[in-house]
């Protein structure tokens, strides 16, 4: 019951989120509702009014293969989209569970990586471990535990990140794409009803139902001690540990962000002594 609920919640949302003229329909002028009528979706999809109103309704819970990719098409969803809407219509759900737990040679791995911020997130956005240039890239928020957690609950996440916006919307649609894989995922839903309850704008994100798996791309920082940064993210996927990908940033070789970059490290480095002066039975090893 609960798969073919988020599916008629998804399919309202694709819905309301395209305008006739995105598909090429007249626009006859006001509309009581917002994006496409149902009787519009029908026709693009082609199957019959009927038909459709009764599966936005609940009443149709076996949709075919064939006809949700009719409906992908209608609406006009992406990769990622479609993947989406055939795991709720299908009940395609993955058995294999997030895990949280980061292998001891991935740690080593990341730990050797000193040129660049690399850190390990979990399905649900989940800091599990950093090197110390990632935990340098990120110390002007107040915890380092959670990427959502730092874009909706912290102040400085507004001065941190040039395009806010852009980065919450990025944000949310990621951890969309992974309550897709991960359905029944505890964490994902403490995160989720946790958010929506302390953030209108998380909230309202998540209304929206974008699916966007964020595997690469351009960010532009405001440092407190380097100043600006234009890096580039690469999420790789941990195939040995589902849900998890680790995050490394780079920036253009020669640009002024590779410069500071490397300040970066040097900070991370100074900061790294002075923990292990503080504490010394544990230098050397790995922080997560």
């Amino acid at each position: 019951m609960e798969s073919v609920n988020e599916l008629v919640d998804y399919l309202r949302a694709l819905r309301a989120a395209v305008t006739p003229a995105d598909v090429g329909l007249p626009d006859y002028g006001a509309r009581r509702v917002p994006g496409l009528r149902r009787d519009e979706v029908a026709l693009l999809a082609g199957v019959s009014t009927d038909y459709y109103i009764r599966l936005e309704q609940g009443r149709e819970r076996h949709p075919s293969e064939q006809v949700l990719r009719a409906i992908a098409g209608a609406v006009r969803l992406d990769a990622a989209a479609a993947d989406h809407l055939f795991r709720l219509g299908l009940s395609v759900f993955g058995t294999a569970a997030a895990v949280r737990t980061v292998a001891p040679e991935l740690l080593r791995l990341m730990d050797g990586m000193r040129e660049v911020p690399a850190f390990v997130v979990g399905a649900a956005q989940d800091v599990l471990a950093a090197n110390a240039m990632a935990r340098e890239l990120y110390s002007g928020f107040a915890c380092y535990d959670n990427l959502l957690h730092m874009i909706f609950l912290d102040p400085y996440a507004r001065e941190f990140y040039a395009d806010w916006d852009h980065a919450a919307r990025i944000a949310v649609g990621n951890l969309r794409a992974a309550a897709s894989q991960f359905p029944q995922d505890e964490r994902i839903e403490q995160a989720v009803g946790g958010l929506s309850v302390r953030s209108p704008a998380f909230a309202g994100l998540w209304a929206r139902y974008e699916v966007r798996p964020r595997t690469h791309e351009d960010k532009h920082f405001r440092h407190p001690r380097v100043g600006e940064l234009r890096l580039h993210f690469e999420a790789l996927a941990v195939t040995s540990a589902p849900g998890q990908h680790l995050s490394v940033y780079s920036a253009d070789p020669g640009s002024a962000s590779a410069d500071s970059l490397v300040l970066l490290g040097r900070l991370s480095e100074q900061e790294a002594a002075l923990a292990d002066q503080a504490n010394p039975a544990e230098k050397g090893k790995f922080r997560s």
